[in-house]
């Protein structure tokens, strides 16, 4: 992770040469720009592995701005920065593709796990990505019904359908598939799959899941990950058979 790139999206100059000092530790190179435009420009000359974006960006906001990035570079992790009662700008975020977010105020070390945890969904993508072209196997697999689960390539099929998925719903789907008819509270995949506890962060679960099950439920009516009310969540592999 030492030396991987990171660029800060913050309009306000105080603020990102703060969150740069904070970022010290982890030894990043590490670009900041004031805005979309600018941030575009940075994307197109420099292999980033994550940004961390701000919303309230002037001009193109930071909402625009993810999509763009994970329509044309969907590697790169994506962090928004959030104020506490934006909780529609972390569901629509959530959903055009970003990878987490964290709000304001935040204490550097939660921003320093939120950071390092996607820096290594994202080298564990390109290993897997790398390995398969080097070795095209299908081994180290999982085969659940009409699901298969691919781990050297990191690709999803479903009745021999590809899914698109971030390394993020990857991860999560290949957590639940791991442990199938097993019930997990939002807490726990919080801490397994993200690899970070925080409580108070149900709410990127929630919204992962939802994308997730719309790309697995999208030509199929059975509820393949189900809510087992005041509980969790579970996936259950008999729908998978149907």
């Amino acid at each position: 992770m030492q030396h991987e790139k990171v660029l800060i999206v913050e309009d306000d100059k105080a603020i990102g040469q703060l969150i740069i000092t904070q970022l010290e530790p982890l030894n990043l190179h590490i670009d900041h720009v004031e805005s979309a435009e600018l941030a575009l420009k940075k994307i197109t000359k420099h292999s980033y592995g994550l940004i961390l974006l701000d919303i309230n960006l002037p001009h193109m906001d930071g909402l625009s701005l993810c999509r763009k990035i994970k329509e044309h570079y969907p590697t790169i992790a994506v962090i928004l920065v959030t104020s506490l009662n934006s909780d529609m700008d972390k569901v629509i975020g959530l959903e055009m593709g970003a990878d987490d977010y964290i709000c304001k105020p935040f204490f550097s070390r939660e921003l320093q796990a939120r950071i390092k945890t996607q820096l290594r969904h994202r080298a564990q993508l390109l290993a897997a990505n790398l390995k398969e072209t080097e070795t095209p196997t299908t081994e180290h697999a999982i085969q659940l019904g009409s699901l298969q689960i691919e781990f050297t390539s990191h690709q999803v099929y479903l009745a021999n359908k590809a899914l698109n998925l971030t390394a993020t719903e990857f991860d999560l789907l290949a957590y639940f598939a791991r442990h199938p008819n097993h019930v997990f509270s939002r807490q726990q995949l919080l801490d397994r799959v993200w690899g970070y506890q925080h409580s108070g962060y149900e709410h990127t679960v929630n919204s992962h899941i939802n994308r997730l099950r719309a790309k697995l439920e999208l030509d199929h009516q059975a509820p393949f990950i189900e809510t087992v009310w005041g509980v969790g969540y579970k996936l259950n592999p008999s729908q998978l058979n149907n």
